[in-house]
């Protein structure tokens, strides 16, 4: 029987034999006060002396560099089944001073979710795995998710009810709800339907006291917590961007579905150096923003074998767009607007909207639907990775792509590159505080810097985040200024932190804060200050309130 589903005193008196804790200290007390709230409780505790610890909470490790006997672990891993033990969680957490990570798709690029830059932090992971329920009203055009379901789950249940609706999210099946919407959350329809936070109608929250929280009260009392409330304006308009894990823990989003065609067309187009991809991509960012919004393009900028010339390397630039529409359409307005990409029809493939996840996630054409499900695929396989990201608001010379390819040549094939996602459109016409996220007029386009690695030891990522900053660093003369902005989803530890355990203050947040969500910050820090003055949800990039500042 798994130790999961002992009684108490037994899964205590583990944990102190195993880690010599005594009654004194307040690990004992926390699960006894979780016992004392839920006398079932024991079934979703799993403590370091499980035998399921450790599998379950590599299970979500998306970032193989957060994954060593040197990274922090959690005391404890935690798997709500029901709103209840959230708020059990947090109750007897604020009582015992244990911090609360939040893990819903465990895509932290920082591992924030599920692990600290601090050794000494007493710490537990709250997984959202078993809250991931999700009800489609095809009438209404909206859908209720939980926090806990991936992309690939919401999107194979809106295929279900409708082949002509979708959510404007991400493109990669495994990220959870709970932090891509907490951060933006931006995809393949952000020029013709903005961002996943720009179409969320409302949210049920449980916040620092316990209570459920949503948009505009209503509904009967839900067990025995106080009668659900709402969490106001300032509070819904925060936690769309914002951050996840800072106002409160999110466990259900209301998000409004919006029209595709019954067919979209997906195209890739492929140029080396030696078929003019430095003029080429030039060209691109002349064109791209200005574009019919009915189109996307996402640009993968790197270094590969060549195929034209034996034991020889050079640079690739692949040209990945979606057109909602038919490929006729495409063909033609790629030949009016941008008939330097040599766009043909063998480039291109007609299908739903949702086959076109499978498609930019690289599935094979003929995968099933169900392959959406799949909650075990990795974007980078067995490889480490960091990210940073920034934006392009001015065209970056000839000159200045030619330096690029030199970086790009200081590394080996495809461990670095750059993906370029273009802007405009729908994008353009949201006000930069309509939501935290900012980035809006005046971006051509976001650039995501990246490095791979599948060699271990310190030595070798070194050598790689070393080669990542000098081209972040190399970078600095065309992209955005005062602030150098960033994407909050890409987070990036680099541009600013709080202290090990969360704790910051206003200025010091600032320096990060600034990037992410350039004059929407010091909004976010006043909500902070309201809804959760003493900072219990908190990391190492989350929103300070001014209680901290000094």
């Amino acid at each position: 029987m798994d130790t999961a589903h002992r009684s108490f005193p037994i899964l205590v008196a583990l944990f102190v034999l195993l880690f010599g804790v005594t009654s004194s200290q307040p690990y004992e007390e926390f699960l006894q006060c979780l016992e004392f709230h839920d006398s079932n409780i024991t079934s979703i505790v799993y403590t370091r002396a499980n035998s399921s610890f450790s599998s379950l909470l590599e299970s979500s490790i998306r970032n193989p560099r957060f994954d060593t006997s040197a990274t922090p672990k959690p005391l404890l891993i935690f798997t709500p089944r029901q709103i209840s033990h959230i708020q059990s969680a947090i109750r007897c957490s604020r009582a015992h001073r244990i911090q609360i990570r939040v893990r819903s798709g465990g895509h932290d690029y920082e591992g924030l979710s599920y692990s600290t830059i601090s050794p000494s932090l007493t710490f537990l992971v709250l997984d959202l795995r078993n809250l991931r329920a999700i009800q489609v009203d095809v009438p209404s055009k909206t859908a209720w998710a939980q926090a806990g379901a991936t992309l690939g789950e919401l999107y194979y249940a809106i295929a279900a009810e409708s082949r002509t609706l979708a959510f404007p999210a991400g493109m990669w099946p495994t990220v959870g709800l709970g932090g891509h919407i907490s951060g933006g959350g931006y995809g393949s329809l952000l020029r013709k339907h903005g961002i996943a936070a720009d179409n969320v109608v409302d949210a049920q929250v449980v916040d620092v006291e316990g209570r459920i929280l949503d948009r505009a009260s209503m509904g009967e009392d839900l067990f025995w917590i106080l009668d659900r409330a709402s969490m106001g304006e300032d509070m819904f308009w925060a936690i769309r961007g914002g951050g996840g894990n800072t106002f409160g823990i999110v466990i259900a989003w209301k998000i409004k579905l919006v029209p595709v065609p019954a067919s979209v067309t997906a195209c890739t187009v492929t140029r080396t150096l030696e078929q003019n991809a430095t003029e080429i991509v030039h060209r691109w960012q002349y064109v791209v923003d200005k574009l019919s919004n009915d189109v996307f393009f996402m640009v993968v900028l790197n270094r590969v074998v060549n195929p034209i010339q034996a034991n020889a390397t050079t640079i690739q630039a692949s040209f990945n767009s979606l057109y909602l529409g038919s490929i006729e359409g495409l063909i033609l307005m790629m030949e009016a607007k941008f008939p330097d990409l040599g766009l043909r029809r063998e480039n291109c493939v007609e299908m739903s909207w949702a086959k076109s996840i499978l498609y930019f996630a690289g599935f094979p054409l003929n995968s099933p639907l169900e392959s959406l499900l799949d909650r075990t695929i990795s974007a980078t396989g067995s490889a480490k990775f960091k990210g940073k990201s920034d934006y392009v608001k001015e065209p970056i010379p000839i000159s200045g792509f030619e330096g690029i390819w030199e970086k790009l040549k200081e590394v080996g094939v495809q461990t670095g590159g750059l993906i370029l996602a273009s802007y405009g459109g729908k994008m353009s016409e949201i006000p930069e505080s309509s939501i935290p996220f900012p980035h809006r007029a005046g971006n051509i386009y976001q650039v995501e810097e990246v490095a791979f690695w599948v060699e271990d030891g310190v030595e070798a990522a070194d050598g790689y985040l070393n080669w990542l900053r000098g081209l972040y660093e190399y970078m600095t003369p065309y992209v955005s200024k005062n602030p150098r902005e960033a994407y909050a989803n890409y987070r990036d530890l680099d541009i600013g932190r709080n202290g090990g355990g969360g704790e910051g203050d206003y200025r010091r947040a600032r320096s990060w804060g600034s990037s992410y969500y350039k004059n929407n910050f010091d909004r976010l820090v006043r909500v902070k200050t309201a809804v959760d003055p003493a900072n219990f949800f908190r990391n190492e990039q989350s929103i300070p309130p001014l209680s901290s500042w000094r």
